[in-house]
């Protein structure tokens, strides 16, 4: 099966211009037209972790969220969340705990699409770069206590500027690293800092950054995304 894949830091809806547009970033999503949308910075991170993407919103779009908050009010972990095509079965999903220094967790979705199990984990990585390689590492070992052998796609923000050096040596066989392109800041990208890493079964057609005018102007990264054919 052929799916698209995107993972977009959305800083939570604040734009360029300082203003907080969920709309906004709910219309690059649809330019995007993604199955299967991994999200970083989607809650506030004071208080009670509010999300900045209203679920009544949601409602209109293609996408359902998967079950991963912790809090009533958030939608995801940690600023994690996964927004998968309605017509996709979620079989399990869970928030993850990272290794950390400041607030960092991933999210784990199992899914079944078209009878197929398909396995997606987002995250947002250590900005200081002193736990990233834990993190991953943690993340591994996640997948290794679960269904082992289940196509497997990790997206997120790495917060990593080398492309295969520093925390991505961590990822070792069985994994291709794909940075489609710099895609932050989003006024004149710079840095390959959000990242898809694949497992063997998943085959790339194609990566993109997500350049446009409204992509540009409604968070200071850029999104990403990949189309892949899952074996």
């Amino acid at each position: 099966m052929e799916l698209t894949f995107a993972s977009y830091n959305i800083h939570k809806a604040v734009g360029l211009d300082r203003r907080r547009d969920p709309e906004r970033i709910l219309s690059v999503l649809r330019e995007i037209d993604a199955d299967v949308i991994a999200l970083q910075e989607v809650d506030r991170r004071i208080g009670q972790r509010a999300t900045v993407l209203p679920r009544a919103l949601l409602d209109d779009t293609p996408w359902k969220p998967v079950r991963v908050a912790k809090r009533p009010r958030s939608l995801g972990w940690h600023g994690n969340a996964i927004l998968v095509r309605r017509d996709i079965d979620v079989i399990d999903s869970e928030p993850l705990d990272l290794p950390m220094l400041e607030p960092r967790g991933a999210v784990c979705a199992d899914l079944s699409i078209e009878g197929k199990p398909l396995r997606v984990i987002g995250m947002h990585l250590d900005l200081s770069g002193l736990r990233r390689s834990d993190q991953i590492r943690a993340v591994l070992d996640h997948i290794e206590r679960g269904q082992r052998g289940h196509p497997t796609v990790i997206l997120g923000d790495f917060n990593q500027w080398g492309r295969t050096t520093g925390a991505m040596k961590a990822f070792g066989d069985g994994w291709t690293m794909l940075a489609p392109g710099k895609s932050f800041p989003s006024r004149q990208p710079l840095a390959h800092l959000d990242r898809i890493v694949v497992c063997d079964r998943c085959e790339t057609l194609e990566t993109a950054v997500h350049h446009t005018a409204l992509s540009t102007a409604a968070s200071d990264h850029l999104p990403i995304y990949a189309r892949l054919r899952v074996a």
